[in-house]
């Protein structure tokens, strides 16, 4: 008997803690339909979500939540800017904006800078490509310190014209028997 009477307890303790709001006791936000909430209110909703979740491991964190990486400077040569933005840029997203040189149409420019990626990937340096104009493309590095790699290579072939990474214009070296 005593040991009904515990399991009987013991069932109800859930139903009595499990407490339901009542319309006065919710938040104006909670009230509205929910084709009604605002950015604010579906951010507020998966606060609440999220609340007793673990948290995420920092890889798996969005790019802009992600801990900087440690620098050691003590590695670094001080003479080289350059490889303090490669270090600086690892594992961050970085645009890098490449010139075709002469006059290309659309498709000569798409075709060249598809050979390039092609010939990154080949060599493991991974670049999304998209074409802006028909002389000039953005490459998107996952990696950021794959682009200085990729410059080195880009500026090396016939019809590249030049290469900016970080605001920095690097000129491909048969571009200059054009200026």
């Amino acid at each position: 008997m005593k040991q009904t009477i515990i399991l009987l307890m013991l069932a109800l303790v859930p139903v009595v803690l499990s407490k339901k709001y009542k319309d006065g006791d919710k938040p104006d936000w909670a009230k509205k339909d929910i084709r009604d909430y605002s950015e604010a209110d579906l951010e507020r909703l998966l606060d609440q979500w999220d609340e007793d979740e673990e948290p995420l491991e920092p890889d798996e964190l969005p790019e802009h939540l992600r801990p900087q990486p440690k620098i050691d400077l003590s590695n670094l040569d001080s003479k080289n800017p350059e490889d303090l933005l490669k270090v600086s840029k690892k594992g961050r997203t970085l645009m890098t904006f490449v010139s075709v040189s002469g006059n290309p149409t659309r498709d000569e420019g798409d075709s060249i800078t598809k050979l390039w990626q092609t010939s990154l990937w080949n060599n493991h340096i991974q670049a999304e490509r998209y074409m802006v104009d028909d002389n000039r493309a953005i490459f998107l590095f996952k990696d950021g310190a794959q682009a200085w790699e990729a410059k080195d290579f880009l500026v090396e072939q016939q019809r590249c014209k030049g290469v900016t990474i970080e605001n920095k214009e690097y000129p491909g070296e048969y571009a200059r028997d054009e200026l």
